[in-house]
Order: C-alpha cells, then sequence, then structure tokens
C-alpha cells in the first residue's frame, strides 16, 4: 500500500521555512506499517495543487495533505482536491454555527473569508481542530476505480499532530492490515559510498524484503535497513541478518550497527577499556576535543588537551623541538607525532592523538598542498602517524581531520 505525503504552500518553496511536519508523519506511519512512497511540496496555485493531487491521487492509496486549510485566498487545499475528484464542495451548517461560536468567545468579529474553512467534500468525515479555526477532513472515497483514503490536515504543528494523533492513527489502525516495520543503521567511516555499494550489493540484493539505502554525508557512509513484516519479531530477524552480513563485508570500517555517532562509540570504548584520551589540535582549532566533549560522561575518560595553533605554543605545550619544526615543517608527520606523545606524556593521557595540517584556503603550496593532513597516535607502545589528502572547502577539510583522528582512537582501542 502507497502512501504520499503533499506538503501544500508557496512558503515551503523558499529559503526561509521547511518542511518538518512530514518528517512526524513519516515516523507516525511507519509504527503501524505504512511506507512512505512519495514526498511533494507544492505552491499556493490551484492548477499546480489540481495536478499535484491528480498525480497522487493516480499513483497512491493513501493521500495526506498538509496545509492549505485556512481562510485566506491562497488557501486552496479543499478546492484543489474538489476539482481533482470532479466533485463539489458544500458549505456545513454546523461546523458555521461552531466557527462563530468560537469567535464570540474570543470576543473578537469573524470576517466572511473565515467561512470557507467550513467547506466539506462530499462523504467526509470532519476532524475537530482543538487548536486551530480548520478542521480536517477525512475522506474514503474511490478514483478511477480503486478506492483511495484522503487525509486533509491543517499545515501548523501544533495543529497537525495531536488532530492526527487523536483521530487519524485510530482510524488507520482500523482499516489497514497488521504490519510492522524493522530498522537498523550500520555506519562506517574511511570507505567511500561507491566503494562501500560495489562491496555490499551483492550480499543485499539476495534480500529481497529489505529495503537498503546507502547515504554518504557528514565523513561517513550510512547503511538504512528496512524490513515490513507482519510481526516485529520476523521483521527485525530479517534485518538483523542483513545487518550481520554487511557488517561483516565491511570489517573494520564499520563503527556503529545502531546508529551511534563515531564520537559516542569511541567515548565508549575509552571508557569500557579503562583508557583515557588528550589530544593536541593545529587546523582543527579545538573541534576533535569539542565533539568528544558533546557526549554525556565524557569527562570520565576524556582528559583535555590544547589547541597548538602557532609554533611556539606546540613547543610550549606540547614539546616539540624547534629544531623538528625548522627541519620538516609545522605540517608534517614528524610534528604530528612528537605532538602526540607530548601531550600524552603532559597529561598523563594513556593516549594522545594530535592534528596539524593546511586546512585552506590559503597556505599550500606544490609540495604540501590545501588539504594536507597529519593524524598522529601515540600510547606507552609506540607513536605513529597518517598522511591524508581531503578535499573540499575549510570547514570540510577540519571535519575530515577530526573524523580521522577519531577513527584512529577507536581502531586503537578495538
Amino acid at each position: 500500500m502507497k502512501c504520499e505525503i503533499i506538503a501544500v504552500g508557496s512558503e515551503l518553496l523558499t529559503p526561509w521555512r521547511q518542511d518538518t511536519n512530514s518528517l512526524y508523519l513519516t515516523e507516525r506511519l511507519n509504527q503501524i506499517g505504512v511506507r512512505i512512497s512519495f514526498k511533494t511540496i507544492v505552491g499556493d496555485r490551484q492548477h499546480d495543487l489540481v495536478s499535484t493531487i491528480a498525480t497522487g491521487l493516480r499513483r497512491s492509496d493513501i493521500l495526506i495533505l498538509m496545509g492549505g486549510l485556512g481562510p485566506t485566498e491562497d488557501d486552496l487545499s479543499r478546492e484543489a482536491l474538489a476539482e481533482a475528484l470532479g466533485v463539489s464542495l458544500r458549505r456545513d451548517g454546523g461546523l458555521v454555527a461552531a466557527l462563530s461560536m468560537r469567535f464570540a468567545a474570543m470576543r473578537r468579529p469573524m470576517t466572511d473569508n473565515n467561512l470557507k474553512q467550513c467547506d466539506v467534500l462530499p462523504g467526509s468525515i470532519v476532524l475537530a481542530n482543538a487548536n486551530g479555526t480548520a478542521p480536517g477532513q477525512w475522506i474514503d472515497t474511490g478514483f478511477e476505480g480503486h478506492r483511495k483514503i484522503i487525509l486533509m490536515l491543517p499545515g501548523p504543528p501544533k495543529e497537525l499532530k495531536p488532530l492526527f494523533d487523536s483521530d487519524c492513527m485510530p482510524r488507520l489502525r482500523g482499516i489497514l492490515p497488521v504490519r510492522n516495520i524493522a530498522t537498523r543503521t550500520l555506519k562506517a567511516t574511511g570507505i567511500g559510498e561507491s566503494a562501500a555499494d560495489a562491496l555490499l550489493a551483492p550480499i543485499y540484493v539476495t534480500f529481497t524484503d529489505v529495503e537498503t539505502t546507502i547515504l554518504a554525508g557528514h565523513c561517513e557512509i550510512q547503511l538504512q535497513l528496512t524490513c515490513a513484516k507482519r510481526s516485529m519479531e520476523a521483521a527485525q530477524r530479517r534485518v538483523n541478518e542483513l545487518a550481520s552480513r554487511l557488517e561483516e563485508a565491511l570489517d573494520q570500517y564499520v563503527f556503529s550497527s545502531d546508529g551511534d555517532s563515531l564520537e559516542q562509540i569511541v567515548v565508549y570504548y575509552l571508557e569500557l577499556k579503562q583508557e583515557t584520551l588528550a589530544v593536541a589540535e593545529s587546523c582543527t582549532g579545538g573541534l576533535l576535543a569539542q565533539r568528544i566533549t558533546s557526549i554525556s560522561g565524557s569527562s570520565r575518560s576524556f582528559l583535555g588537551g590544547a589547541i597548538v595553533y602557532s609554533n611556539d605554543l606546540k613547543t610550549a605545550f606540547t614539546g616539540v623541538p624547534p629544531s623538528l619544526i625548522q627541519t620538516h615543517g609545522a605540517v608534517s608527520a614528524q610534528v604530528a607525532e612528537s605532538m602526540a606523545r607530548g601531550i600524552r606524556e603532559n597529561t598523563g593521557a594513556t593516549l594522545g592523538v594530535a592534528i596539524t595540517g593546511i586546512a585552506g584556503p590559503l597556505g599550500g603550496t606544490d609540495e604540501k598542498p590545501v588539504g594536507l593532513v597529519y593524524v598522529a597516535l601515540s600510547d606507552a607502545k609506540r607513536t605513529f602517524s597518517e598522511e591524508c589528502h581531503f578535499r573540499g572547502d575549510r570547514e570540510n577539510i577540519r571535519l575530515w581531520a577530526s573524523q580521522k583522528a577519531l577513527d584512529l582512537v577507536r581502531r586503537r582501542l578495538m
């Protein structure tokens, strides 16, 4: 059964407003086994609305319209749906009386344009809106020989959410077959999207009852697994089977099998292994420490660190010999390793991490271009570094550098 959400409002097509209602509805619908096939945003133009609604009616079994139910000239959802269905609206006398009483109770005059909120489609069930003047409507009708469930909901979240939960969810539960959706999110870092898919596609395509989506972003790959079955146990079992296969194939690239962030995993392993960490950062300017300390409980394992942006502070706070900087440059494996070793020894941490690099857009040379970063890790037994070449703008390079540092710690702890 396909479900489609249409968000109505020209403001949602500007840079200043975004649709959050559909995220809420998607989560709630997934809980009763309904998966969303399409989401559309359409402006307040009747021709566009009618065309979008007609398309939705042809391809989806459940159609949810959000917004466009108010009193103004550009609130056209009712009119557009009626035109798409080939029916006429009628004004509901009971709604008119209730709306008049509402305005009277607020001691406000009711202008005539408010009356359009009382227009209903033939056969619709009016959904009372306790938090606004525009009621919703539930329509169970036929379209081109197929049953269609149509919901018209007010746009403001404070009105839409309680109305959907109180009136729509129980009705949907009553007419839909029992379906349960199980999900799982795997996260990996250090491998690209195309490389991951080449490795994993031969596995996940054999699980035809599990939908696998690969997303790349924020320095990681996310694998979202979704399965719908009559019982949650059966759905979760299939998702877990596939997740296990994918984890095995990705091996050390996987850092989370339940959606946790890399910093959460690092803090977890630090405490589990009873290790402590200190950091020395140059080009990341404290970003690594910020990511670690964003996790509650990190103070039990993270001692702190230093932002050693200048060469003098690299020497003063982490003990890097000036001669080492003069010989190899501040952005070098030798300096990164000295920083990691120095911050570990100066703080008494069991692990020291250091980052030095060229985040750009200035400062790069042919020998040491923008994006060159050295990340070093030091413990009581050895100190080593990795040379990295990151692309993108300054923010992206800094983010990737902090990601690499966290991943080095994770791999060392595992």
